[in-house]
């Protein structure tokens, strides 16, 4: 059975390394350093199903490319937001309006992330 292909955007080395780590056995995970990265990556693989970033990043912030990706990608079911820090205005409203499904905080807890995951690709 092929694993689901994730994407996960992220400008912390570690963060990326961790996440792949936890998650390779389940699903195919695709990493980007940035949302410029992140976009040429969902470019180059239109199966990707779900897509988690980091909000706070150079370039552009996570809302950011998930507005981008949204725009030029139709096919993903699910985008995400991981912050470390309090939910701002931008992720509440991103929330609100349907732009993300939801956020997870960091340090992220992988059970919860894939258990939320499993459920989207599941639907």
């Amino acid at each position: 059975m092929n694993r689901p292909k994730i994407l996960y955007v992220d400008d912390e080395p570690i963060n990326l390394m961790l996440f792949e780590a936890n998650l390779e056995k389940q699903y195919h995970v695709l990493t980007a350093v940035n949302g410029t990265e992140g976009l040429k990556m969902i470019s180059r693989n239109n199966d990707i199903r779900v897509v988690i970033s980091d909000m706070r990043m150079p370039v552009m912030n996570g809302i950011e490319f998930v507005k981008k990706a949204r725009q030029s990608f139709e096919t993903i079911c699910c985008y995400y937001i991981l912050t470390g820090y309090d939910v701002s205005d931008e992720i509440q409203h991103a929330l609100d309006t349907g732009l993300i499904r939801r956020y997870f905080s960091k340090p992220f807890n992988i059970n919860e992330i894939s258990s939320e995951i499993e459920k989207v690709i599941n639907e």
